[in-house]
């Protein structure tokens, strides 16, 4: 197995007497993409927002990269190299996909004018183009703003936004829940682009199809834990929701849920 890029180790969360994670040990591998499934309140999406720093853990380990760390914030998880892409999106409608794109992390020019910084637009388009062209996002007018663009166009910039910064881990929190068929299909094929590249993903998902097609490993989450780890080519939908709906604990996980 390759290295080990992310690990968790009791990773825990609680809201007051709530236990919206509990224990969750999870290892990723570079070049590895896992899919993370459950029910609504499954604690999927709280256990994103640990990594990333959005919220602090209650208790637990992370390793990234083969050091702890203990983010304060997003901003220290993607100065790190995690980027992710969250059900808001975090687009600036007002904005237009470079802005979007490099925004908190803006490229300058005349930087010896000591506090004064002047945007380098044309360096900021020209990266721009580079990173939609190596994600295959079909962006028509990149100075259009976000307000005036399709669901399935926020979502490929976000993703886009992601894709073209992440060094070292790429998150996706239900990248597709509210897309159609042909906006679904061209985020999947950025996520094979990141296969092809070796970069590391984790997808949250509720798509059964699209979690049977693209990923190599199922992390299932039931009520705040991990009830299953299960490899893509040794089970099958069937199998993955009865873990979904409790009627099934892999041995190493009983009492889990």
């Amino acid at each position: 197995m390759s290295e080990i890029i992310l690990e968790t180790k009791g990773l825990t969360k609680h809201y007051g007497g709530v236990e919206a994670l509990n224990n969750a040990n999870f290892t990723l591998h570079k070049g590895e993409h896992v899919a993370i499934m459950g029910d609504n309140g499954a604690g999927k999406s709280t256990f994103v927002r640990q990594i990333t720093g959005v919220e602090q853990r209650t208790s637990g380990d992370i390793v990234f990269d083969g050091a702890p760390v203990h983010f304060s914030g997003p901003i220290d998880a993607r100065e790190a190299g995690i980027e992710t892409v969250f059900q808001t999106l975090a687009l600036a409608d007002d904005l237009d996909v470079p802005d979007n794109l490099f925004l908190g992390r803006e490229i300058t020019k005349w930087n010896w004018l000591g506090p004064f910084r002047v945007l380098d637009y044309k360096a900021m388009r020209a990266a721009t183009i580079e990173g939609l062209q190596r994600t295959a996002v079909k962006i028509p007018n990149i100075r259009n703003t976000i307000q005036n663009m399709s669901g399935g166009q926020r979502q490929c910039v976000a993703i886009a936004r992601t894709a073209t910064f992440a060094s070292k881990l790429t998150i996706m929190d239900e990248p597709t829940a509210a897309l159609g068929v042909q906006e679904t299909e061209q985020v999947e094929n950025i996520i094979r682009t990141l296969k092809e590249a070796g970069e590391p993903l984790i997808l949250v998902s509720h798509n059964m199809r699209q979690v049977m097609d693209l990923m190599d490993r199922i992390v299932v989450f039931r009520r705040g834990r991990i009830v299953a780890d299960l490899r893509k080519e040794e089970t099958d939908g069937q199998d993955i929701v009865a873990y979904i709906t409790g009627a099934k604990t892999q041995p190493q996980f009983e009492g889990a849920a």
